[in-house]
């Protein structure tokens, strides 16, 4: 039966109070793998039914990727405020309005919530509000009814994690989602992580005005990163005076009269007026009936085949509760993958390494394919590298950015790996991932024309240079 729209809810799809059974798909989570596979799967003729307990949209859209970089746009505006005499512009800042900027950031997330739900109605999939839990090989239970599909798909998403012992009390000790509805801006913070979404708060707070510090177990930021990558990012956050501690485990943090202390290893205390604690994200699948119906499980994980398949026949997962790159449009992509595969079109398999991965910190850093150690550890003393200085690149002059772009290649063979730095880059990261997965050559990229001035001739210019005829590069 359809549930009339109101004020306080609209009309999200079709909307049913005694779920049928014999669906084609059924969708356990409704953020980005789960809708995309929905979206999908209704365009191929598919019938289909998601349930989400939540919003729809999940993290990204409501608790991750889009309210932070609503954060970091209005730190941006504010360093443009402080810096405007460069630019011979006669600016002021006189500080930060948090109701403002929380205003703004959730005006963002609304309008794009808006038209989610528009798309659902478009697709007439049948959303099930409600907690789902399985209770059959293909089966869900959500508000005391049953709903079954002839495939299901697991798509529940994560969680912010925290380490032992480290209690979350959502006030002086948070995660993200906390730091994301702060109604004011802290006088100082300790950041326990120098991974994507640690780095990302302390670009963003420090433009606020925070003292911020990150702490970070492993030996450099962003880990994962090409090693130049990180150095670089390193050394602009010296230069806007964020210190970070890497190399330094965590150890424990105590309440004071002002808000926390933590002691990192060796005995250093620091001491803030709270702690972020940004260790990455967990799963979300305990309780979900996932192990009781023989689901096999990799610390909290699914892991699937190269076609996203369980070990039980006809269910699937997606997202990030597949081991791997805990991305949004890596969801949207295995969404869509999945409902296609359903359908028996066979699509191609997807390459982890071809997706882009985006820190979007000042400067930001972005790349795709193959570190340079993972491709001498791949190809050996094939491996080439290339690195273009942005000081070269005449937009980024203009924005007063520094970074560069770096190509892994093997030798007489295609470019594996691309590495960037600098404001802005991110936006390179579509022709970067194309070079990938495309397998491109220096000389096949070097031929194509980059429009002047932008900082895509930066990539152009790398592989002019690899290709073995540089143009506007030095030495």
């Amino acid at each position: 039966m359809a549930g009339a729209a109101s004020a306080e809810q609209p009309y999200l799809g079709v909307h049913v109070n005694a779920p049928n059974s014999g669906y084609d798909v059924v969708i356990l989570g409704g953020g980005s793998g789960g809708y995309a596979a929905a979206f999908r799967a209704t365009e191929l003729g598919l019938s289909v039914a998601l349930v989400e307990k939540d919003k729809v949209g999940g993290t990204c859209l409501h608790r991750g990727c889009i309210p932070t970089k609503a954060l970091l746009h209005a730190g941006e505006l504010a360093d443009q405020a402080r810096e405007g005499e460069q630019f011979g512009v006669q600016t002021t800042f006189q500080g930060i309005d948090m109701k403002g900027v929380n205003a703004y950031k959730d005006a963002v997330v609304s309008r794009l919530y808006r038209g989610l739900q528009g798309l659902f109605k478009q697709h007439k999939v049948t959303l099930l509000e409600g907690a789902g839990r399985l209770v059959g090989p293909t089966t869900v239970e959500v508000n005391g009814e049953q709903v079954t599909g002839r495939n299901l798909i697991l798509a529940t998403g994560s969680y912010a994690k925290t380490l032992p012992g480290l209690d979350i009390d959502g006030e002086r000790v948070i995660t993200s989602e906390h730091a994301l509805t702060l109604d004011h801006v802290p006088a100082s913070a300790v950041i326990l992580g120098g991974g994507v979404i640690g780095c990302e708060f302390a670009s963003a707070w420090k433009s606020f005005g925070v003292d911020v510090t990150i702490v970070e177990a492993l030996p450099r930021l962003l880990p994962p990163e090409d090693e130049q990558s990180s150095k670089a990012l390193e050394r602009a956050f010296r230069k806007r005076g964020i210190p970070f501690k890497t190399g330094k485990p965590f150890e424990k943090v105590e309440q004071t009269d002002g808000g926390v202390r933590v002691t990192i290893q060796g005995g250093e205390t620091i001491e803030a007026e709270l702690l972020l604690v940004a260790v990455g994200r967990g799963p979300t699948t305990a309780d979900l009936g996932y192990e009781e119906q023989g689901l096999r499980m990799e610390r909290g994980f699914v892991p699937t085949d190269e076609r996203l398949r369980t070990n039980l026949p006809n269910v699937y997962a997606v997202g990030d509760v597949v081991p791997g790159l805990q991305l949004a449009h890596r969801g949207f992509q295995q969404g869509i993958f999945v409902a296609e595969e359903i359908a028996g079109l066979n699509p191609a398999m997807i390459d982890e390494m071809g997706i882009p991965r985006i820190t979007y910190t000042s400067p930001e850093v972005a790349s795709v394919g193959l570190t340079e150690a993972q491709a001498k550890e791949k190809y050996g003393d094939q491996v080439k590298t290339l690195t273009y200085d942005l000081a070269g690149n005449g937009r980024s002059q203009i924005l007063k950015t520094a970074g560069f772009v770096k190509l892994v290649s093997v030798a007489d063979g295609p470019v594996v790996g691309v590495h960037m730095v600098g404001d802005r880059i991110g936006e390179l990261s579509a022709e970067a991932q194309l070079i990938y997965n495309w397998e491109g050559f220096p000389a096949d990229v070097a031929q194509l024309i980059h429009p002047h001035p932008t900082q895509s001739e930066a990539i152009g210019e790398a592989h002019l240079a690899l290709a073995g005829k540089p143009l506007h590069v030095h030495g």
